[in-house]
């Protein structure tokens, strides 16, 4: 095939994609001229989170006493900065309300003042996964040292994005919070629900597979293992047949709870403070506290010629 012929190809699928009957229900027109959230600058954004929450762990610079508040200082600057304009995004995608919000000067406000709101919480976000810290370190006979479970381990990573995530939620920011916690489902395989209730000293060994839906609530000292699911059992429709949203229908997992690899627990029940939950079990209905689910013993026995197959 000649290049004329290869341009002409290529023109041709152009045309067929520039179509509006091809894209139309694919296509997001920017609201107020805005552009979506920018995934890198979120990326960034987190990054600066964890070397104010870790200092000296992440970043490039070597901290003391003398320079770790100038450091923090410049870090919670350049958040602002990015954050703040990566908010106004967020809300001009949710806006539907295209006359009040025509100059956006309100939106910039908000999303400024909302951002300033963010930063405070962030001691307390430092506070709740440092718990979860020692919750991996005493919970793993495997860890060498703190700093090993801060730099290495998936289920901090994945609590860094929960947590701070958590706290944009709860200042109604829109969008934002999934797309922060997308991104660490993506690198660890750990999906945690922005809006999930998860209280301190929480940990999960090894990781891969875990879920947490959007109205978990999970106490205090609580480990789960790798492929947990914390689930929803169906999901109630309205009368037009649609799916009735925000309703609690994922489990309450009281404190003290450990749930091992690959147990599947559907559907808004409890489960009751200090119980063990064995692996590969499949529960929908509440477990009282204390007690302990585990599969049948296994059953061994000898096949020989190919008998029982």
């Amino acid at each position: 095939m000649d290049k004329k012929a290869i341009k002409l190809q290529l023109n041709s699928v152009v045309e067929e994609l520039s179509k509006s009957e091809s894209y139309n229900t694919l296509y997001h027109h920017p609201n107020h001229g805005t552009p979506m959230p920018a995934v890198k600058d979120l990326k960034r954004v987190v990054s600066l989170i964890q070397e104010v929450l870790f200092p000296g762990y992440f970043g490039n610079d070597t901290l003391d006493d003398d320079t770790i508040k100038y450091y923090t200082g410049v870090n919670i600057d350049k958040l602002f900065g990015l954050l703040s304009e990566q908010i106004r995004r967020g809300m001009c995608f949710a806006c539907d309300n295209y006359e009040e919000f025509l100059k956006c000067e309100r939106c910039e406000g908000r999303s400024e003042k909302i951002t300033a709101k963010f930063i405070e919480t962030l001691p307390k976000v430092r506070q709740l996964l440092s718990t979860d810290i020692k919750a991996a370190y005493d919970g793993d006979p495997a860890a060498k040292s703190i700093g090993e479970i801060i730099f290495c381990y998936p289920v901090i990573t994945a609590l860094t994005h929960y947590r701070v995530a958590h706290e944009l939620l709860k200042l109604e920011v829109p969008l934002i919070p999934r797309i922060i916690t997308e991104m660490a489902h993506s690198d660890t395989g750990i999906d945690i629900h922005p809006a999930a209730q998860i209280g301190e000293y929480f940990t999960i060994d090894h990781g891969t597979g875990v879920v947490v839906g959007a109205t978990c609530i999970i106490g205090k000292h609580v480990q789960l293992y790798q492929g947990v699911t914390l689930g929803a059992k169906n999901f109630p429709l309205d009368e037009q047949g649609n799916p009735i949203k925000g309703i609690p229908r994922h489990p309450i997992v009281e404190d003290n709870v450990v749930i091992y690899s690959n147990a599947t627990i559907l559907g808004r029940i409890t489960i009751g403070q200090g119980s063990i939950i064995g692996g590969n079990v499949w529960i929908t209905r509440d477990v009282a506290p204390g007690s302990r689910i585990l599969q049948t013993k296994y059953k061994t026995e000898l096949f020989t010629d190919g008998a029982g197959i």
